[in-house]
Formats: C-alpha cells, sequence, structure tokens
C-alpha cells in the first residue's frame, strides 16, 4: 500500500502573526488545502497576488477520493505546471463500454478526433495530485512567491465587516486572529466556513448504497472505463471498474437502499463480492473500503460578500460522471484571475458577480447531467427499469437508442450562458469555438498546441489577418497570437475556428474561455469587448 497519504507536508509551524498585538491583515485567505485550495493558491501566487492557506490537517487525503480527471482540468493544470506530471503518472483513457448482463451493448469514445495535446481522462488518485500541487507550491514559495501554507490550525469564526473579513484561527499552541480582504472557502462537502456563515445545500439526496473498494491487482483488463447494468455477480444492481496507476484498480457495486452499512463494509463481506466480480483465480489485496450515498445539491449562492465558495463546499454531486473534483478545479480556474484583476485595480469589485452566475449555471448543469445519470442508474420505479432496460437491450443492435444509455455523462467545461460578459457572437464560425465555450485545443503545423500558447493573460488569436494593431490601452495584460491558414496548413484550427470563412479574430479571457470573436479586427470594438469582459 501506498504510504504517500502519511507524510506531513505542511506541519504546524508558529508563525509571527501569533506574536502580534493586532490582527495581521492579508489580501487574500483560503480555507482548505485541497485539490481546489491549492489549485487556487498556484493561480494567484502565479499572478503575483498574497496568498495565505489554512488547514486544519497537514497531509494530504487518503480514501475514496477522486480519481478520474478530465481533459480541461489537465488544461488548467498545464497552465498551473503540474500537467506533465499527471499524465505521466496516470493512466490515460478516452474509451467507455457499457454492459447489460454480460453482455457488451454499448461503448463510446470521449475523443475521437485529433489535434489535443491531453486525452479525455486521466484516473489517478487523489493524494498525488494534492502531492503535485503542494510540491509546485512549494517551489514557487522558495523562488519568492507571496504564498503561506499554515497546516493544523482550524478557522472556528468568520465575521465580515466592511471591506475586511475576519477569521479567528485555532492551533495547537492556541488561537490568534487575522483579516483579509478576501477569503475562498474551500473546505470540502461539510464545510464548516458555509456553516459558520448560516448557509446551507439545496438539492437533493440519494438513498442508495454503494461500496467503493480501492484494490491492489495484477490484471490484464483493459485501460477502459468499465459499466454494468444489471450484472450476474451483482444482481438487480450496478457496478463499475477503472484502473489507476500501480496496480491499484477501483471499483464500485451499487448495493441498494436498506443494507447495514457497517456489516457491508467488513472484509469478510467485500471480498466474497469482489471475487464474484473479478473471478475467484484473481489475486488481490484491500487498500480502502467505504460505503457511500450522493446528494446533488449547491448553494443558493457561491458569493457572500467578501466570502466566496468553490469545490464541494458550494456545491455536491453524484460520483456518476467526474464532476466533484473537476468542476472544483474550473471553479477556480473562473474565480482567480477575476480577483486578480480587482486586486491590480483593472476590474471594479462587483465584477465577482460573474464567478457567481456562470459558476452557478455550471454547477446547475452538473447537477442535472448527475441526477438524470443517477436515475437511469438506479431507477426508483418498476416502470423506470422497464424502460432503462429496453433502452440497454435495443442499445446492442440499434444507433437510436445509444445516445439515452445513461451510466454517467463524463464532466465536459460549461458553455458560460450570453451575458453582457460576451461579446456579439458571428454565428458563421464553428459553434465549437462560440462566446462562453472554453477555447478548444488545437494543434499546429509545428508540432506545439494553441492552449499551451495563450499563458495567463487576455490573448487575441488572429487567424489570417495580416496586419492589426498589437497595443490596446485596456489596463490588463493581453497577448496577441497570429496564425496562419491555407490550405491543409493548421487543419485543425481551420475546422475549429474558421469553418468556411477566410479570416478570424478571437478574443479569450484568461481562463481560456472565449469572450467574443468577429471576422475582422477592429481596434475599437475588441477594446470595448475586454472592458465588458472584466464588467467595466
Amino acid at each position: 500500500m501506498n504510504k504517500i497519504f502519511e507524510r506531513s507536508l505542511y506541519p504546524y509551524i508558529r508563525h509571527p502573526d501569533q506574536d502580534k498585538s493586532e490582527a495581521t491583515h492579508h489580501t487574500i485567505a483560503i480555507i482548505g488545502a485541497g485539490p481546489v485550495g491549492l489549485a487556487a493558491a498556484i493561480d494567484l501566487t502565479l499572478r503575483g497576488i498574497p496568498v495565505v492557506i489554512i488547514d486544519d490537517n497537514d497531509k494530504v487525503s487518503f480514501g475514496s477520493r477522486a480519481i478520474c480527471f478530465a481533459k480541461r482540468t489537465l488544461e488548467i493544470c498545464d497552465r498551473l505546471g503540474i500537467g506533465d506530471q499527471l499524465v505521466d503518472k496516470g493512466i490515460q483513457w478516452n474509451l467507455g463500454k457499457v454492459f447489460f448482463n454480460q453482455r457488451k451493448v454499448y461503448e463510446f469514445n470521449l475523443l475521437a478526433e485529433e489535434g489535443h495535446q491531453r486525452p479525455a481522462f486521466i484516473n489517478l488518485q487523489q493524494y498525488y495530485v494534492e502531492v503535485y500541487l503542494f510540491e509546485r507550491l512549494t517551489t514557487l514559495k522558495n523562488k519568492g512567491g507571496p504564498v503561506d501554507i499554515r497546516g493544523k490550525t482550524r478557522v472556528n469564526k468568520i465575521h465580515q465587516n466592511g471591506k475586511k473579513v475576519h477569521l479567528s484561527l485555532q492551533t495547537p499552541e492556541g488561537s490568534y486572529q487575522i483579516s483579509a480582504d478576501w477569503v475562498i472557502a474551500c473546505d470540502g462537502a461539510n464545510s464548516p466556513s458555509r456553516q459558520m456563515l448560516g448557509q446551507d445545500f439545496i438539492g437533493r439526496v440519494f438513498e442508495d448504497n454503494f461500496l467503493i473498494a480501492d484494490v491492489t491487482m495484477e490484471a490484464d483488463f483493459p485501460t477502459e472505463r468499465w459499466f454494468w447494468f444489471d450484472p450476474p455477480f451483482n444482481k438487480g444492481q450496478s457496478a463499475l471498474l477503472h484502473k489507476q496507476p500501480e496496480n491499484v484498480w477501483r471499483v464500485d457495486l451499487q448495493l441498494g437502499r436498506d443494507v447495514d452499512r457497517e456489516e457491508e463494509r467488513k472484509p469478510e463481506n467485500v471480498i466474497p463480492r469482489l471475487k464474484a466480480m473479478l473471478g475467484e483465480d484473481i489475486i488481490f489485496e484491500l487498500e480502502w473500503v467505504s460505503i457511500y450515498t450522493f446528494q446533488c445539491r449547491r448553494m443558493e449562492r457561491f458569493l457572500h460578500n467578501r466570502v466566496i465558495f468553490a469545490g464541494d463546499s458550494a456545491h455536491q454531486v453524484s460520483p456518476f460522471g467526474a464532476r466533484g473534483a473537476n468542476s472544483g478545479i474550473q471553479d477556480v480556474d473562473n474565480l482567480c484571475w477575476k480577483l486578480a484583476e480587482i486586486v491590480n485595480g483593472n476590474a471594479p469589485e462587483f465584477f465577482l458577480e460573474s464567478y457567481n452566475t456562470e459558476r452557478v449555471y455550471a454547477a446547475d448543469e452538473n447537477i442535472i447531467n448527475s441526477t438524470r445519470s443517477t436515475d437511469f442508474i438506479t431507477p426508483k420505479s418498476d416502470v423506470s427499469r422497464l424502460f432503462r432496460d429496453a433502452v440497454l437491450e435495443l442499445s446492442a443492435d440499434h444507433a437510436f437508442a445509444r445516445p439515452l444509455v445513461n451510466s454517467g455523462r463524463l464532466s465536459v467545461p460549461s458553455f458560460y450562458p450570453a451575458s453582457t460578459y460576451f461579446s456579439y457572437d458571428v454565428e458563421v464560425l464553428p459553434s465549437i469555438s462560440r462566446p462562453g465555450a472554453a477555447c478548444p485545443d488545437a494543434i499546429f503545423d509545428n508540432g506545439s498546441f494553441l492552449l499551451k500558447n495563450l499563458g495567463f493573460d487576455f490573448t487575441i488569436l488572429a487567424i489570417n489577418v495580416e496586419e492589426f494593431f498589437k497595443t490596446l490601452e485596456t489596463g490588463p495584460s493581453i497577448k496577441f497570437l497570429s496564425i496562419k491558414v491555407t490550405g491543409n496548413q493548421n487543419k485543425s484550427v481551420k475546422d475549429r475556428f474558421l469553418g468556411d470563412q477566410s479570416s478570424a479574430i478571437y478574443l479569450i479571457r484568461p481562463d481560456q474561455h472565449i469572450a467574443g470573436r468577429w471576422l475582422k479586427f477592429d481596434r475599437q470594438v475588441i477594446t470595448k469587448a475586454i472592458d465588458a469582459a472584466l464588467g467595466r
């Protein structure tokens, strides 16, 4: 068993703030050093924004945590500086298969087209992701980055007063206070921060129980996502199998509603279930076992004055679709550049309302997809089960039924809704690159990839535009990227950004979502579009 989770990464160390008579003021405080909090800290540190991270633990998470990290998350992690580590360590996969009983009825390829640097998904234990994020943050700190992480420190009170958030912190050596301009609460599904502010979730709670087990074994199953409906080894229920690094496999078995949770998690009851699934000849060891239920819920608002919620503290979904950790990383990807522009004086404070608007929209999309998946996987009536089983039977031989098969609609980035932050859409250009969409990747003829060339700033992408102004008096930093497309040259750029048109101009936000697009370059129009994208 890997012992990485036993290491103390950020042990408690007495901080000078504890010896001051008055509370030390900080620019941004982050509560929670899980993947979401660490990603936010790296993003802000790379932008030169001072950050302090507070966590009541001192090590990475272990157990039945996230393992499926989506293409968009990997692209964000490229910008944060750990994308290669994740992909090199993780198990890459694009293909999924669905079985009804023992018969394969459907398979799908999540990334059939070429011209993308990253795979549709990797499988990687969450503790590795947290270690890589922490090591990256430590490297930035050692190079002078304005970040401080405080372990074994618990926030036990939050109070807002005017333009300050006051935090009371509890440590092994007593309590002390700090204040901050902004607080990002990334403290998980049971978020004490949310409770301190008197906030709650709205949504659905599901009563089905699922057994989740990480097992170490030598097996020749392919690196694909396998999902079973009503298999003989778990009759009337569902099952899921995923491969992780180091010969660790994730097994997920539906148990039903009325079970004795403590009995079901005992090894003497788990092992026979796994042998029935994997085969009597397969030798395996249990690494982790738990029983879980889940919720599809969110806060009404993610922005509460100067306290901002992200990740599981703001929203929860079922595990079918890998939308938990992925949506949390996308939360802070949306948030941090906006906070940086506000801190640097390039955007008004009310611009943060766009974070609430866009990420509540994304959370609702995730909750809808997750709820539909759960209803298909766990039908609540005989009629629903009859419909589901008929869809599965038909999907083996009839293409029209396959889109109805729902073993978990897997995580993709949201197309943000039309708003004043996005400029007018030129509809003759490809739909995949419309305003509000996450910018699709594309490969250049020289072997480099588009997303790797965007960086941390606004980018003006000019395709087949010979001359254009490269200076704009807008406040934020802007990168200019010019690409030539003729014939079969840079074909994926043509397919995803030009279509049948001869030229195009794209404005891409720092979070790589497209803010506007035009057929020709107009300095005044683009300047206004940047102002709109910043809420000015």
